[in-house]
């Protein structure tokens, strides 16, 4: 493990434990927790009963991963609900409700093909802040800041952005026009013009450009339609001149979705830096603190992603395909070659970089079979020496190139980036 900020890897019996990840990962000021399916700790199987308990079970999981490393749910930045049939989102909704009153995280909501245990019917994931940080750190009394402008559409379950520290969080933009509250017309063009259009507009309103956006991830339901999303894309990255003089991309990361709230074609959220930080940290030139985006030419080189985007103590790393660098070919149709070629290319990237697989505190997994996963856990138990980072895995009926598998990461930063020691 490179740096001297220690990872904190924790389980509780209190939620169900999975031998290939690890429910809670702290690093620095955020902590990241994995999937959390319906299951009941004790008995390791599926809650009975249907959306309406299986989301309260989701959420219980949740609750008791994070009060078990002395946090509450007001501490929770982030979630992302996946879920088996968009029809199910308001009965969800109900029950999230109960969880989430005053204090809203952002959060993205989308329907996939498969979850990881047979007959789950929502999945959820989440970020949480982390204010006492991790050794040597000290605790540091840092406050979220939740804000909203009416200038994108406003979500009654939903923060748009949450700050805490050196990150800001964007809760996924639909096509939405704000002034009228429908879906744009028009196809997946002026769709996704939309959502960026959305995102700017959030940024805006806190004085963030664009191009401050580290990761970017991008949900359609067609994957047909990313060359008509990625052209749209291109106009609007990179957005000024410092960054078009580098030609700065945020990593990023394309899933196919069964579904998306109001039968939308794409959405999408982002992870953004936050130069100032977040009070009583001192307020700083936001670029004071510097991104480091970097390539390799040992992974798969894309013209619209960066490999890597470093920015003050965490790393986010594109998807990657089981793609040979060389040849740009995706390899062999085995999904177990396919994993290994995956994480051989994450792990070019991180190494690129100065550090190791362990550094890594999330994956997230995309399977075109989720019954593959076993194979993928074989796969993976040969590239850790150590606890096993927080994960994410859902089933997808469609990733690109045909691929079977497809893998992006968070890697913790421990040196940070310039100014901080």
């Amino acid at each position: 493990m490179s740096g001297k900020i220690i990872k904190v890897s924790r389980n509780t019996e209190n939620a169900p434990i999975n031998r290939s990840s690890t429910q809670s990962v702290a690093f620095s000021h955020y902590n990241n927790i994995s999937a959390q399916l319906p299951i009941v700790p004790s008995s390791g199987k599926l809650v009975e009963g249907g959306i309406r308990e299986h989301s309260r079970q989701c959420l219980d999981n949740i609750k008791a991963i994070v009060e078990s490393v002395g946090h509450g749910l007001h501490d929770v930045v982030k979630i992302t609900v996946y879920l088996k049939s968009m029809a199910d989102l308001d009965a969800v909704d109900e029950v999230y409700n109960e969880y989430f009153s005053s204090h809203l995280p952002t959060r993205s909501v989308l329907a996939v093909a498969a979850l990881p245990t047979e007959g789950a019917l929502v999945q959820m994931d989440a970020l949480i802040s982390n204010g006492e940080g991790t050794h040597p750190q000290a605790p540091c009394e840092l406050i979220k800041r939740v804000r909203n402008t009416p200038k994108a559409p406003m979500d009654r379950l939903s923060s748009q952005s949450v700050a805490f520290s050196h990150y800001n969080h964007i809760s996924a933009q639909l096509p939405i026009e704000p002034n009228t509250g429908n879906i744009a017309a028009g196809g997946v063009k002026a769709q996704a013009r939309q959502c960026l259009t959305n995102l700017k507009a959030v940024l805006t309103s806190i004085d963030v450009p664009l191009d401050d956006i580290v990761k970017i991830n991008i949900h359609v339901t067609n994957l047909d339609d990313i060359c008509a999303v990625n052209e749209v894309y291109s106009s609007f990255f990179p957005c000024s001149a410092i960054a078009r003089s580098v030609a700065y991309m945020p990593a990023r990361s394309i899933i196919k979705a069964e579904g998306l709230p109001m039968d939308a074609l794409v959405q999408i959220d982002a992870t953004v830096s936050h130069g100032d930080g977040t009070p009583p940290q001192a307020v700083e030139d936001r670029h004071g603190i510097v991104i480091r985006a970097h390539n390799t030419e040992n992974a798969p080189v894309s013209k619209l992603a960066t490999h890597t985007v470093a920015f003050s103590h965490y790393n986010n790393v594109s998807a990657q395909l089981p793609i040979q660098p060389q040849s740009g070919d995706l390899i062999a149709s085995d999904v177990r070659q396919q994993t290994a070629q995956c994480l051989s290319n994450i792990k070019a990237i991180v190494e690129s970089v100065n550090h190791d697989m362990d550094d890594i505190v999330k994956f997230n997994i995309q399977l075109k079979q989720v019954e593959d996963l076993a194979q993928v856990d074989q796969v993976l138990a040969d590239y850790f020496d150590n606890d096993y980072p927080s994960r994410t895995v859902i089933g997808v009926s469609d990733i690109a190139m045909g691929a079977l598998v497809q893998i992006d990461a968070i890697v913790s930063n421990a040196e940070g980036t310039p100014p901080q020691a």
